[in-house]
């Protein structure tokens, strides 16, 4: 992928770009499974309006079911952002404490 390297080139190298590139493969896994939930759910979504619609009893009956997986799947949702949540928060932290290690003692930066 293009932005691949602009992202991992952000790290002070070696180390950190690795960490990067982890970041972003983390990232990338989890919005892939969300879109995916998510195109489940569109469709769940049309099922349970059209069982709805005909208000055919068996359809009615189906859609407890539908109704439930639909919920599940928001909370697998839920669950993978607070998972990203997370996993960015590590990752500012590690980049943070790289960068002040990086510094030499007893010297400040000074703004550009």
């Amino acid at each position: 992928m293009e932005g691949d390297a602009a992202v991992t080139g952000l790290g002070n190298g070696g180390a950190a770009a690795q960490v990067d590139g982890k970041v972003l493969q983390t990232f990338q896994k989890s919005f892939v499974q969300v879109q995916n939930i998510l195109d489940q759910n569109r469709l769940l979504i049309n099922e349970i309006n059209q069982n709805h619609e005909s208000k055919i009893p068996d359809n009615l009956t189906r859609n407890v079911g539908l109704i439930r997986e639909l919920n599940n799947n928001i909370r697998r949702v839920v669950d993978l952002y607070a998972d990203l949540s997370t996993s960015l928060s590590k990752s500012v932290e590690t980049s943070s404490e790289d960068n002040s290690a990086a510094r030499p003692a007893g010297k400040r930066v000074r703004p550009a």
